[in-house]
C-alpha cells in the first residue's frame, strides 16, 4: 500500500503541531482549526430565512451580530438527524482567501468530540471522496488513537456558501 503524501511542506521548526476541535457527524470524526473556533452551544433553535440553501437553517442573533448557521449534514448530503441533546452549533470566525476576516458562521454538528495537537508530519494528502464532500474543503487526514479524522478548511467551505448565499440573494432581486 502507497503511502500518503502531506499536504504541507515539513515546517522549518520539525515536530509543529497544529490544534484541532473535532466533532461528529454521521459516526465520522472531523476537525478544524481551533483558531477558527468562537464559541460552543447548545442547540437552542434559529430564525429561519426564506429563499435560503435547504442546509442554511436560519440565523441566531450572537450578542447583537447575526449569525447565519450551517447544517453540516445537509451541506454534506449526509442523512437528516433530529437535532437532540448532544447537537451543538460551533460559530467560526471565517476568513476569506486574502485572510480578511469575513463574518461569522455556525455550524451544526451531531456532537464536540475533542480536541487533539497534531503534528504537521502527520498530516496526510486527501484522497478522492466522491460527490459528498468536495476535496478543496479538506486541509487533510489524520490518524490519531486508531481512528482517521479528516481535517476541514472551513474557511474555504464557509467562503464558498456565503458566496452562494449572496449570488443566491442577487439573483432574486434581477
Amino acid at each position: 500500500m502507497q503511502s500518503a503524501q502531506q499536504i504541507h511542506p515539513p515546517s522549518p521548526g520539525a515536530g509543529e503541531t497544529r490544534q484541532f476541535l473535532t466533532f461528529r457527524l454521521a459516526g465520522q470524526e472531523y476537525g478544524l482549526d481551533i483558531l477558527s473556533v468562537r464559541e460552543i452551544r447548545g442547540w437552542s433553535g434559529v430564525t429561519p430565512l426564506p429563499n435560503v440553501p435547504e442546509y442554511v437553517r436560519g440565523v441566531i442573533n450572537l450578542r447583537g451580530a447575526i449569525v447565519p448557521i450551517i447544517d453540516l449534514r445537509a451541506r454534506f448530503g449526509l442523512e437528516a438527524l433530529e437535532y437532540g441533546t448532544s447537537t451543538v452549533v460551533i460559530v467560526l470566525r471565517v476568513r476569506d482567501a486574502g485572510n480578511s476576516a469575513l463574518g461569522e458562521f455556525g455550524i451544526v454538528v451531531d456532537a464536540v468530540a475533542e480536541v487533539y495537537s497534531i503534528e504537521t508530519e502527520v498530516i496526510k494528502q486527501t484522497p478522492e471522496f466522491g460527490n459528498r464532500i468536495d476535496r478543496n474543503f479538506v486541509n487533510g487526514l489524520a490518524t490519531l488513537k486508531d481512528k482517521l479524522i479528516i481535517l476541514l478548511d472551513i474557511d474555504r467551505l464557509l467562503n464558498h456558501d456565503a458566496q452562494r448565499l449572496i449570488a443566491d440573494k442577487s439573483q432574486q432581486h434581477d
